[in-house]
């Protein structure tokens, strides 16, 4: 079986394409330098080297050595204020990181990616529903640095295909990612709703609402929530997607999402019903960046990946709320 090198393996969505890599019988080498993930969710039959995304001469070294066939590429910065608010860092983090995986691919003759970007590329479409084809406009740096890096994998791409190697890669778009595959891997991110609302609420606190007066039926954003273990399973069809094209002429894109949207009213109500108690969020200013509504059409992954999302918003908010005391001792 072929042998992936993930990098960003021991973060949040890292932890879980690991499990899932694994599980469907193929080796596994994480690179992470830890700075946000944590050497507790390194899967256990997973190799781990600790070191940045940023090395070229480090990853090329693992890709020789430990025969890669083929790299999933998580490693980057994603919260959209804290890009908003260093824009320059995030640019250095993100840009830099997908330049030194691809020059060290290519230096180690590795010819098969898959490519962690995002919903945020799209910035704010015309349209709530969006597929592949939408214009993306990002309105946040952070967008614009995962967009950036499809652009990096693609002109890569075609420069190796002319020059007769090829690069066979996906990009895969995440929307709204939330729940736990085990109590052991929860989400201990400071800016993703579920574990903000959680944090809030016990903490004897009232999770914020950015913006009450978007264009939506309750006045609050609409976003397509996926639950991290579908998520995670995506980037094995991706995987298999690129081992079988032996020529390294693959080049596509696809939303992962499950097709329907949530509005942040409608997510603190389940999150309500699963805690047994009214959480009682209170309205604060939007955020900038935030599109009203961003909700994935998901056609072209369910019918070139033969992927389809499985859980629902209740499985996302029980399964974060479940994981949820071990997610605090690590940030502890």
């Amino acid at each position: 079986m072929s042998r992936w090198l993930l990098t960003g393996g021991a973060g949040y969505i890292g932890s879980h394409v690991a499990v899932e890599l694994l599980a469907s019988g193929r080796d596994v080498v994480i690179v992470d330098d830890l700075s946000t993930g944590f050497a507790a969710r390194i899967a256990d039959s997973a190799a781990f080297v600790e070191g940045s995304v940023q090395d070229t001469k480090l990853l090329a070294k693992v890709m020789r050595e430990r025969d890669i066939d083929g790299v999933v590429h998580l490693a980057a910065k994603k919260a959209v204020g804290e890009s908003v608010e260093r824009p320059l860092y995030y640019y250095r983090e993100n840009v830099d990181g997908v330049l030194a995986v691809l020059a060290a691919m290519n230096e180690a003759g590795v010819n098969k990616i898959v490519y962690s970007s995002s919903a945020a590329a799209y910035g704010e479409p015309a349209v709530g529903e969006v597929a592949e084809d939408e214009p993306t406009v990002p309105t946040s740096p952070y967008g614009e640095t995962k967009l950036i890096g499809e652009w990096m994998v693609r002109a890569q791409a075609e420069s190796q295909r002319l020059a007769g190697s090829g690069l066979a890669n996906v990009s895969l778009r995440y929307f709204n990612v939330a729940g736990a595959g085990s109590d052991l891997l929860g989400d201990t991110s400071v800016a993703n709703l579920i574990p903000m609302a959680l944090r809030a609420t016990t903490s004897d606190k009232r999770p914020m609402i950015f913006g009450t007066d978007y264009p939506t039926p309750d006045g609050t954003c609409i976003r397509d929530y996926i639950h991290v273990v579908d998520l995670a399973r995506s980037h094995v069809a991706a995987a298999e997607l690129c081992e079988r094209d032996s020529q390294g002429q693959l080049s596509e894109l696809f939303n992962v999402g499950r097709g329907s949207g949530s509005s942040v009213r409608e997510v603190l109500a389940m999150v309500s019903e699963v805690l047994g108690y009214d959480v009682d969020p209170q309205d604060v200013e939007r955020r900038q960046g935030d599109p009203a509504v961003l909700v994935a059409r998901t056609e072209k992954i369910e019918r070139v990946l033969g992927w389809k999302a499985e859980l629902d918003l209740r499985d996302m908010v029980q399964s974060a709320w479940s994981a949820w005391p071990h997610a605090v001792s690590l940030r502890a």
